[in-house]
């Protein structure tokens, strides 16, 4: 069963920080529109606004900013003061410029399948922002290989791992997202690990395959060398 010859990374809330900083900005969003509507209903509608403009402005802060500028039109009828509107630019600028903090374990999980495995990156959104959390993080040199992709379906993990190793079925993903690390790369007919984060972007969830005999789930990325061992004894 259990050949292994690459495994697939997530970037953000698998190796490192992402979603949080996220949330930070979303609550001050939240403050700047409180004279036009409450909490929970802007939510409500700038995840909508996510929603629809994905297939415009793709994953990453960029969009993200564009969604909260197109929400505060929305909701306060064209009368949001151009000061909010130059906050919510300013607030995206400070994410692109957050310093990167690894998640617990990373360093020492890529470290130890290094070399055993090809190694392969594989996260979506802004390209230059990508980069450049990559090149912070320290990681770089330990992957054979970074896709920076617009977003993750089967097809893309078919051409990816086809690309840079020996096909899906004897690789893994490794990630936080069900919905674009886990269920996808199941369906291309390689192996889906999810190692869920408290913060997963709604846009993210799924339901969990754990009916599937290529589904693994683990509390910890510092448990995947483990269960790679376990796989490969059983096999």
């Amino acid at each position: 069963m259990m050949t292994l010859t690459a495994i697939g990374f997530d970037a953000d809330d698998t190796l490192w920080h992402n979603e949080r900083f996220f949330q930070l900005t979303q609550a001050r969003f939240a403050e700047l529109l409180s004279a036009h509507v409450e909490a929970d209903h802007l939510a409500e509608r700038l995840e909508a606004a996510e929603r629809r403009n994905i297939a415009r402005y793709g994953f990453g802060v960029k969009g993200f900013v564009l969604s909260m500028i197109e929400t505060a039109i929305e909701v306060s009828e064209a009368r949001v003061p151009a000061s909010v509107i130059a906050e919510l630019i300013a607030a995206g600028h400070e994410m692109l410029e957050h310093p990167i903090e690894l998640l617990p374990h990373a360093r020492e999980t890529v470290e130890a399948l290094r070399g055993r495995f090809r190694l392969v990156l594989i996260t979506k959104g802004d390209l230059l922002d990508q980069e450049r959390k990559l090149a912070q993080s320290g990681l770089g040199e330990a992957f054979d290989a970074v896709e920076i992709v617009s977003d993750k379906r089967p097809e893309t993990y078919a051409a990816i791992f086809a690309r840079h190793a020996e096909g899906a079925a004897r690789a893994m993903m490794v990630g936080n997202s069900l919905r674009s690390d886990v269920v996808p790369m199941i369906r291309a007919g390689g192996w889906g690990v999810h190692v869920p984060h408290a913060l997963t972007w709604a846009l993210e969830h799924d339901t969990a395959p754990h009916d599937h005999p290529r589904f693994a789930e683990l509390p910890d990325l510092g448990d995947l060398p483990a269960l790679i061992t376990r796989l490969s004894t059983s096999s």
